[in-house]
C-alpha cells in the first residue's frame, strides 16, 4: 500500500500534524503492521517536496516543533488519478510455497508435509481473522473478508497440488 498516497487521501479531510496521521493510518490500514513514526515524518517530507502537501502551521511544545500539513491542489489531483487507476492483480506465478513443494521433491523430501505445514499455518490464520471479523466493523470486515479470499485460494491450490503430487514428482524427476 502507498503510505504517501494514503496520507495524501488521510489530508483531504483536514490539515493534520505527522503524530494524527500515524494515529489516523494505523487505526485504518495499519492493525497488523503499524507505521513508524520514522517513516511518518520521511514520507511527509517527501510529499513538501514534492508540493503535494504544505506546511498549515508550526506549533511550539514541550519537545519538537510540531509541524501541521495540509493537501495542496496538486496533491488532491494525485490522490484523484491513484484512485482512478486499477492495481494490478498479484498472480503469484513465483511463489515461494511452489518453490519449496519443488524443492522438497527435487532433494527427496517429503513435498506432501510442505503441504501440510502451509495448510495448517493458512487454516490457523484464518481462525485467527474469522475471530478478528466478528469482534470488528465494517470495515475490519472488509479487509478480512479480503484476507480469507486469499487464504481459501490458497487453500484450493494447495488440494490441488497434492492431489497432483505424484504427477509433479514424475515431472520433476525428469
Amino acid at each position: 500500500m502507498s503510505i504517501a498516497k494514503t496520507f495524501l487521501g488521510l489530508l483531504e479531510g483536514g490539515p493534520s500534524h505527522g503524530y494524527d496521521l500515524k494515529r489516523a493510518y494505523d487505526e485504518r490500514f495499519g492493525h497488523d503492521r503499524p507505521l513508524a513514526y520514522g517513516q511518518v515524518y520521511a514520507t511527509l517530507s517527501r510529499l513538501l517536496k514534492n508540493g503535494l502537501v504544505e506546511l498549515d502551521g508550526v506549533e511550539a511544545g514541550d519537545g519538537p516543533e510540531r509541524k501541521r500539513y495540509a493537501i495542496t491542489e496538486a496533491g488532491v489531483a494525485d490522490v484523484d488519478v491513484w484512485l482512478g487507476q486499477p492495481e494490478a492483480p498479484q498472480p503469484y506465478l513465483q511463489s515461494t510455497l511452489y518453490a519449496k513443494v519443488v524443492l522438497a521433491l527435487l532433494t527427496g523430501r517429503p513435498a506432501q508435509d510442505v503441504l501440510d505445514v502451509q495448510r495448517a499455518e493458512h487454516l490457523g490464520l484464518m481462525r485467527e481473522l474469522t475471530q478478528r471479523k466478528r469482534g470488528g466493523d465494517l470495515a475490519d470486515q472488509l479487509v478480512c473478508d479480503h484476507a480469507l479470499f486469499h487464504l481459501e485460494a490458497d487453500l484450493r491450490w494447495l488440494e490441488l497440488a497434492a492431489a497432483r503430487l505424484d504427477a509433479l514428482a514424475k515431472e520433476v524427476a525428469a
